[in-house]
């Protein structure tokens, strides 16, 4: 399977001091949809930039679509679609005359696509852009990205303004180029989003991958949570290999455990006599917030290791 995109070594300065990429490495697969997660700042904006020809790399190999972004940017723009966190749009033409220019950049709009599209985002057409929320500008770019017939699309921050109603017909319609064996790279603040629609993730920081891979991959780095009742009371256990922030109350119990401690952690719950008990398999905010857990500061009072209540 050819690559959509193939970064490797990507660096991105701007003047002596700020380097915002730092040896970026970044792949995605054609056909997958690729989560791109990261704080502002982390270089998540640049790159996407970098892709689309509007910066240029100072070191690194950069591979879109098969070509150069840098010097076959008007080819390649023709077959991807880029949808901006902030839309800055013509304020007297009408949504729909948005939609319409957007589209011819890139050879034309599926008449019958834009349609059901402006349908199920509700938007209407024939206002001018200047009477337009943030949220139905942003459904203009949406509209004209996904009526596009086009391989790639590059979506930052793409759901930015939208009410819960409208994220969920924009994940609906992500599903449905994922079915259609199109690739998207897709960065988002909103895990659960970035959770529900992609194949594989990368999560940069100060310009570089910190981790990359499918959400099984990378959940073995993270902790499984556990909600316990048993016969006997479980005092010790935040004194077990692997065992963290555990919380006890009476034969109730509540912790958090590594991967490589969780046989051994269940095996001495059975010797308590478990009554019941629940796991939660760890989601990507967790795996997130592990990455940059250092630079949040964490009050003196929820660092105790066990909160025994009486």
């Amino acid at each position: 399977m050819t690559a959509a995109i193939t970064v490797s070594g990507l660096v991105k300065e701007f003047g002596p001091s700020t380097r915002a990429l730092d040896g970026l490495d970044l792949q995605v697969e054609a056909g997958e949809v690729h989560g791109f997660l990261g704080p502002n700042g982390a270089g998540k904006t640049t790159t996407i930039r970098v892709l689309l020809g509007l910066l240029r790399a100072d070191a690194g190999h950069v591979v879109l679509l098969g070509g150069d972004p840098w010097r076959g940017a008007a080819k390649l723009h023709r077959r991807l679609a880029y949808v901006p966190g902030e839309v800055n749009l013509w304020p007297n033409l009408t949504g729909g005359e948005v939609i319409d220019v957007l589209g011819d950049l890139r050879g034309g709009l599926n008449a019958q696509r834009r349609e059901e599209l402006l349908e199920r985002f509700q938007l209407d057409p024939t206002k001018k852009i200047r009477a337009y929320s943030k949220g139905n500008r942003q459904k203009v770019a949406l509209v004209a990205a996904f009526a596009s017939d086009v391989e790639l699309y590059l979506l930052d921050e793409p759901t930015s303004g939208l009410d819960p109603l409208m994220e969920a017909v924009f994940q609906d319609l992500v599903q449905e180029l994922r079915t259609d064996g199109r690739s998207v790279l897709l960065s988002s603040h909103i895990l659960a989003e970035v959770e529900a629609l992609c194949d594989r993730v990368t999560i940069i920081r100060s310009g570089r991958a910190a981790e990359s891979g499918t959400f099984a991959d990378l959940r073995h780095l993270t902790r499984t949570s556990v909600v316990v009742d048993t016969v006997q009371p479980p005092e010790s256990i935040a004194t077990w290999p692997g065992v963290h922030d555990a919380r006890v109350h009476d034969c109730h119990a509540e912790f958090s455990v590594e991967p490589d401690d969780l046989s051994d952690v269940l095996g001495r719950l059975v010797e308590l006599e478990v009554r019941s008990m629940i796991t939660s398999p760890p989601t990507l905010e967790e795996l997130f917030l592990r990455h940059y857990d250092e630079d949040i500061a964490v009050p003196a009072a929820e660092t105790a290791e066990v909160v025994t209540v009486r």
